[in-house]
Parts: C-alpha cells; sequence; structure tokens
C-alpha cells in the first residue's frame, strides 16, 4: 500500500523551511501533564489521558511532514504502576484502545509501530495488541513510533547488563570484549539510533528515566505547555530550537580572535 501524508494542520500551519541536516533523526518525547490540564478543568485525570492521544498522533504527523524517522513516546512508565489502582487499569485499557484506534491511520502513513519495555506486570491484552501492531506495520518506511510501554532506561540497562552476563557465562562473548558498542546491541531496540531531540510538554525539567543510555549526547528541550495542548506546530518549534544548538559530543573547536 502505498503512503499516504497526513492532513494539513487545521490551522494551514506547515512545517519551518531546515535545512535536512538540522533535522533530527529520533525525537524522544515525554507526554507529561495530562493530568494537571483535566485538574485545571475540574475533570478527572483520566480525561486528560483522552485528550492526549489527539496529541500524540498530531505529533506524528508533524514529524512525518518534517522527515523525521524516528520518534519515541513515554507511553507508561515502570513508575507509573505506583498510581492508584483505577488509573493504572485505565491507562492499560485505554492503551491498548489507542493503538486500535489509531492503527489504521498510522498504517495509511507508512508508520511502523515498535515496543520498549518489559513483559513483566504489564497487561497481556496491551501486549497483545503491541506486538499486533508491530507485525502489522513491520513493513512501513515512512516514520517509526517506538511506543515506551513499562518503560524505565535503569531497567533497559539492567536488562541489558543481564542479558551480557548470561552470554559471558555461556562463553557467547569475553568481558574483556564488552564495550560501549555492545551494551547498545543489548538494548530493547538496538535499530534505532540515539536520541538527537529530547522534548517534554509541562514546564518539568528532568528526563525522568526515559531512554537513558540513547540520550547522552540529545538536546533537550522542556516546554511549559501541557500534553494535550501540544500538537505539530510544539514539535516544530521545538526542532526550530534544536537546530539552532552546537552539537559538539564532547569536542571543542576555540574560535579565532583578531
Amino acid at each position: 500500500m502505498t503512503p499516504v501524508p497526513p492532513d494539513p494542520h487545521p490551522s494551514g500551519a506547515q512545517p519551518p523551511q531546515i535545512p535536512s541536516q538540522f533535522i533530527p533523526r529520533h525525537v524522544a518525547v515525554v507526554m507529561d501533564g495530562n493530568g494537571r490540564w483535566a485538574n485545571e478543568r475540574g475533570l478527572p485525570r483520566n480525561e486528560g489521558h483522552k485528550a492526549g492521544e489527539k496529541s500524540l498522533v498530531d505529533v506524528v504527523a508533524g514529524a512525518i511532514e518534517m522527515g523525521i524517522p524516528y520518534v519515541s513516546a513515554y507511553a507508561f512508565s515502570t513508575e507509573n504502576w505506583k498510581r492508584s489502582f483505577d488509573e493504572v487499569s485505565f491507562l492499560m485499557r485505554f492503551t491498548t484502545e489507542v493503538l486500535t484506534r489509531q492503527l489504521e491511520t498510522l498504517q495509511a502513513w507508512g508508520v511502523r509501530v515498535l515496543w520498549a519495555g518489559r513483559k513483566p506486570k504489564l497487561w497481556k491484552s496491551v501486549i497483545r495488541q503491541l506486538e499486533y501492531c508491530e507485525e502489522q506495520t513491520k513493513n512501513n518506511t515512512v516514520c517509526t513510533l517506538v511506543m515506551c510501554v513499562n518503560y524505565g532506561g535503569r531497567a533497559e540497562i539492567a536488562d541489558a547488563t543481564a542479558r551480557i552476563a548470561e552470554d559471558v557465562a555461556a562463553g557467547k562473548i569475553k568481558p574483556s570484549s564488552v564495550s560501549e558498542k555492545t551494551v547498545a546491541k543489548y538494548l530493547y531496540k538496538p535499530e534505532v539510533p540515539d536520541v538527537d531531540l529530547f522534548l517534554r510538554s509541562s514546564g518539568e525539567l528532568r528526563t525522568s528515566n526515559f531512554l537513558l543510555w540513547q540520550s547522552a549526547y540529545a538536546e533537550l528541550v522542556f516546554l511549559d505547555v501541557l500534553w494535550p495542548d501540544v500538537d505539530r506546530r510544539t514539535l516544530w518549534h521545538a526542532v526550530l530550537e534544536y537546530a539552532q544548538r552546537d552539537r559538539r559530543y564532547g569536542g571543542a573547536i576555540d574560535k579565532v580572535t583578531s
């Protein structure tokens, strides 16, 4: 099936013209502020989560329009199990419903869906739907959406370390050969490149255990807008800021003074 482009934004806004070398390859998104958005309107917290669905879909549309090939969305963290039973149960059901509702749209746009996270504790219905989406979209090449569900950056690194230890014990690899490249190969989705732009909504200034390894040299952009108020224009604003950053990866060049 030939992919179709997303519909333009209702405002008529178009993505900014940025040279391709300044477009991030991988954008990580912390979708924060749903609960506060609902509270400000006198609504239950779950209504904020519902409102945030359209924001995620619109951000993916904006990524496609800009030519961003990878977007990772922090949908449910390993720490989110600490929330109330009612909210956790809603989020499990809601995640399944969102994937079911949006699969046709993502498929039409040529989006490949991947899942990063742990299986233990995660509802089987959520795992089934995530794996189904992965299978149905595996041949899509326009953009990859990584749904991070029951995900934690420290958990991912711990799981990678455990698997490396198993292979060392089995004699498959030598301890002396373990390097950063080795660790990267044992991450949940090693085919996904490192994060270039780390975007968080809601005004909070922390990474919250999201893609810690992959974000080692990411440019961080924190926006004072709650997630349900985010759309593709928010992403474009962040990419504009990213394009103005000087990415040196630990290197430095002295400016010549006359």
